[in-house]
């Protein structure tokens, strides 16, 4: 790419916001040229009103501290200063729906890491690896909204990530009723441990809203394109149970699945290895090489150690075996702010640039 793309992140200040400014440090594709948040940040440079917020590992890049942040409700000046934003604002639905689409109505593409758009029939939810073909479904939300470059894209719960691109490369065993277990990080509700002290050494058997979205998303990621809009898959039944865990970053699943077709533990470890998708065919600079690996050791995926494989990009699955009541079970792994989170959304970007959907205005 000759010329940058100079991209905004809604939502600057939060952490999904503070790891898409991480994440982008350097990107070959892409510049941060505009930060927004809300109106009591607005005015301040980054540094100022991040203050000692700052909750990634890494320094906060230089690029950022001196700018300005903008009011993310100032809608058109932002958007002119941009050929495209993330979006990761804290907001209730109804208002993140509402600034979303009048972002995409300036002619800006939004691409979101919230949950408001998700269900909304003619916005793509994407795992690029999965179901890239549900972009097809952009001409005709641009038709709804009246725009010729502005959309918007989202990705999905960070949660199932850790499962469904599994049961993804698995499909032609067809899997009909999985039991999913999720064991997710703090991270995941915008936390630390100096936040959230009474997390340590605690388990919070309830997540508002998440088991929902668990049982739900895949079935839209395996859905699909029909006159214009996005109709979710009927199969496989999928039933929930998400806990939070005293961890900083990774979501763990423990899955059973129950197939319609016969096949062994080999070939089953041979899909995941072998599963790959337009990221990687594309060489997208934030694909990871490997989408899904297989762990052996039986006390593998671990947070600590697997968290962070491909730059937190990959999934890890383990401890595969049959099940004495379900056909096989097995472990998964993946770090829910980069894949679930910041990390799949930048992917998404990188693919929609690729396919021409996002370009410089």
């Amino acid at each position: 790419m000759e010329k940058k793309l100079k991209v905004g992140v809604l939502g600057a200040t939060g952490m999904v916001g503070q790891r898409f400014i991480s994440l982008l440090e350097n990107h070959p594709w892409y510049e941060v040229v505009t930060v927004a948040a809300s109106p009591r940040s607005a005015g301040k440079t980054y540094e100022e009103a991040v203050g000692d917020r700052w909750k990634m590992t890494t320094p906060m890049p230089e690029a950022v501290k001196k700018l300005a942040v903008m009011n993310v409700n100032e809608v058109e000046a932002v958007a002119a200063s941009v050929d495209f934003v993330f979006s990761a604002v804290d907001m209730t639905k109804d208002e993140i729906k509402a600034i979303e689409e009048a972002y995409a109505k300036t002619e800006t593409p939004v691409v979101s890491n919230n949950s408001a758009h998700r269900w909304t029939p003619d916005v793509p939810m994407v795992v690029p690896e999965i179901n890239p073909e549900h972009f097809e479904v952009i001409p005709f939300q641009k038709k709804r909204l009246g725009t010729k470059r502005g959309f918007i894209a989202v990705k999905p719960n960070c949660s199932i990530q850790s499962y469904a691109p599994a049961l993804t490369a698995w499909k032609e065993f067809e899997p009909y009723e999985v039991v999913a277990a999720t064991y997710q990080a703090i991270s995941g509700a915008g936390k630390t441990f100096k936040d959230w002290p009474e997390m340590e050494g605690n388990i919070i058997p309830y997540i508002g809203g998440e088991e929902e979205k668990s049982e739900q998303e895949p079935l839209r990621l395996w859905g699909k394109v029909e006159d214009g809009v996005i109709v979710k898959a009927q199969s496989p039944v999928i039933t929930c149970q998400c806990i939070r865990v005293p961890v900083l970053n990774g979501h763990t699943a423990a899955a059973f699945v129950k197939f319609k077709k016969k096949v062994t533990k080999e070939e089953l470890i041979r899909k995941l290895r072998e599963y790959k998708g337009e990221p990687q065919e594309l060489n997208l600079p934030s694909a990871p090489g490997q989408f899904i690996r297989y762990l052996e050791e039986d006390n593998r995926p671990q947070v600590t150690a697997d968290v962070d494989f491909e730059h937190g990009m990959g999934i890890s699955i383990g401890r595969l075996r049959e099940d004495t009541v379900y056909d096989y079970k097995f472990v998964g792994l993946s770090h829910n702010t980069v894949r679930g989170a910041a990390g799949g959304a930048v992917l998404c970007a990188e693919l929609l640039t690729a396919k021409g959907y996002i370009q410089a205005k």
